[in-house]
C-alpha cells in the first residue's frame, strides 16, 4: 500500500491537506482588505477552503477507502476553478494553488491518481477561461499548465516511491542483523558448551580410558569445526556480494557429504538415500554448508522424517532435502531466497536460503523449491562433471 512521508496513511494524508486548504483559506481572508479586491467572492473561497480543512481534519479516514482522499483534490479543484471565474479569468493568482494541489498528491498517491486527475484539471483550468472570455492564447496556456502540474506529482510520486524503498531495505536488513546476532548467540553458545564440557572432563579426571578420551576429544573437534564452518559461512555473505567467493572444486562423493551434514547438524534424524558412487563436482566445503542448512531448516521449520536424497540425469547432480511438515504458504515462496529472507527466524542458521542459492550458482548449479504435500522440498542442482 502506497504510504506518505512522515504520515500514516490516508489519516495522515487527510491532514496534511487540511493544512493546505487551511493557507489558501487564510491568504483568501487577508486577500479580502485589500485594494479593489473582490471582497465577496474571496470570502466564499475562503469559507469554501475552511469547510474542507475541517472536513479533512475531523473525518473517519482510516474507516473509508485507503483512495478516498483523493475526494479532497476534487474539492480543491472546485474551489479552484470558481477562484479562477470569479477573478475574471486571471488564472495567475491561483496557479500556485494548482502546483500545491498536485505537490500533494504526488506525495501521498501514486502517479496514477496524478494522471486520473488530468483531464479534471484542465476542465477546472479551462472553463472558467473560456467563461471570462479570454483571448485564445489565455486559454492555450493550459497545454502547458496541465502537464506541468501533473508532471510536479509524478516526480514527487516517484521520489516518494524510491524513499519507501529504500525505507523497507534498511528495516530489511535490521531485521536481518537482529536475527543474525540471535543466530550467532544460539549457534555458537551450544559448541562453545560442549568444548568446555569436554575439556573439564578431560582436566578433572587424568585417569580416563584412552578411548573415552578419545570419544571427548573428537567431539570437542567436531563443535570447534562447527564454530569455524558458522564464521566461514558469515564470511562468505561478504564474498558473495564483492564477488570474491572462491571455490576449490573438486569431484565429491555425494553420500559420504550427505552423511558428514547429517552428523554435523545437532539431533538430526535424516533418512539418507544416495547411490555410493555417485559424485558431483564442487567445493567439499561449500556443499557441506549448503547442505548442514538446508537439513537444519527442516529441522526446523518442517516435521519428521526428513528424506535426503540424490540423483544424475543429464550431466547435473541434484540432491533433495525434503521434510514433512506445513510446507510453504503460498504467498512466502516468492521471498523464500530474498536477501532477508527465508533465515530471519530467531535460532535459524542465520544465513538463511539465499547464502544457499547464491553458493549453489557460483557452482553453476542452483537450488529450487517444491511442494512436497506434505512438507516442502529444497532441491540443489549441480554440475556432475567439470
Amino acid at each position: 500500500m502506497w504510504r506518505s512521508i512522515g504520515f500514516d496513511g490516508s489519516a495522515g494524508a487527510a491532514r496534511a491537506a487540511a493544512g493546505l486548504f487551511l493557507l489558501a483559506g487564510v491568504l483568501a481572508v487577508l486577500g479580502v482588505a485589500q485594494p479593489h479586491s473582490r471582497g465577496r467572492d474571496l470570502l466564499v473561497v475562503a469559507v469554501a477552503d475552511f469547510c474542507i480543512a475541517a472536513a479533512a481534519w475531523w473525518a473517519p479516514w482510516r474507516r473509508l477507502h485507503p483512495r478516498a482522499t483523493v475526494a479532497l483534490a476534487l474539492a480543491g479543484l472546485v474551489v479552484l476553478a470558481f477562484s479562477t471565474w470569479a477573478f475574471g479569468g486571471t488564472a495567475a493568482g491561483t496557479g500556485p494553488f494548482f502546483v500545491l494541489l498536485f505537490a500533494w498528491v504526488g506525495l501521498h498517491h501514486p502517479p496514477w491518481i496524478a494522471y486520473a486527475l488530468s483531464p479534471l484539471t484542465a476542465a477546472a483550468y479551462i472553463a472558467p477561461l473560456i467563461a471570462t472570455h479570454q483571448p485564445p492564447e489565455v486559454v492555450g496556456s493550459a497545454v502547458v499548465f496541465v502537464p506541468v502540474v501533473t508532471a510536479v506529482a509524478v516526480l514527487i510520486a516517484g521520489r516518494v516511491r524510491q524513499w519507501r524503498r529504500a525505507q523497507d531495505e534498511v528495516a530489511a536488513a535490521e531485521r536481518w542483523r537482529a536475527s543474525l546476532m540471535l543466530t550467532l548467540a544460539h549457534d555458537v553458545r551450544s559448541p562453545l558448551t560442549a568444548v568446555q564440557g569436554a575439556l573439564e572432563l578431560l582436566d578433572e579426571d587424568a585417569g580416563l580410558p584412552p578411548e573415552h578420551r578419545a570419544r571427548l576429544t573428537a567431539a570437542a573437534l567436531r563443535q570447534v569445526a562447527r564454530i569455524a564452518r558458522l564464521a566461514s559461512g558469515l564470511l562468505d555473505v561478504g564474498r558473495v556480494e564483492d564477488g570474491r567467493l572462491k571455490l576449490d572444486l573438486r569431484p565429491v562423493l555425494v553420500r559420504a557429504a550427505v552423511a558428514d551434514a547429517v552428523l554435523l547438524t545437532p539431533q538430526a534424524d535424516a533418512a539418507v538415500d544416495v547411490e555410493p558412487g555417485l559424485t558431483v563436482v564442487a567445493d567439499p566445503d561449500r556443499l557441506e554448508q549448503m547442505l548442514v542448512n538446508l537439513i537444519g531448516n527442516a529441522m526446523r521449520h518442517g516435521a519428521a522424517p526428513i528424506c535426503v536424497s540424490a540423483s544424475a540425469s543429464g550431466g547435473t547432480t541434484t540432491i533433495a532435502v525434503r521434510d514433512h511438515g506445513p510446507g510453504v504458504p503460498p504467498d512466502a515462496v516468492s521471498a523464500l531466497f530474498s536477501r532477508y529472507g527465508g533465515g530471519a527466524a530467531p535460532h535459524s542458521v542465520g544465513l538463511g536460503l539465499w547464502i544457499v542459492r547464491e553458493l549453489a550458482r557460483a557452482h553453476d548449479g542452483d537450488l529450487t523449491y517444491e511442494p512436497a504435500h506434505p512438507g516442502a522440498c529444497f532441491v540443489i542442482s549441480l554440475p556432475a562433471r567439470p
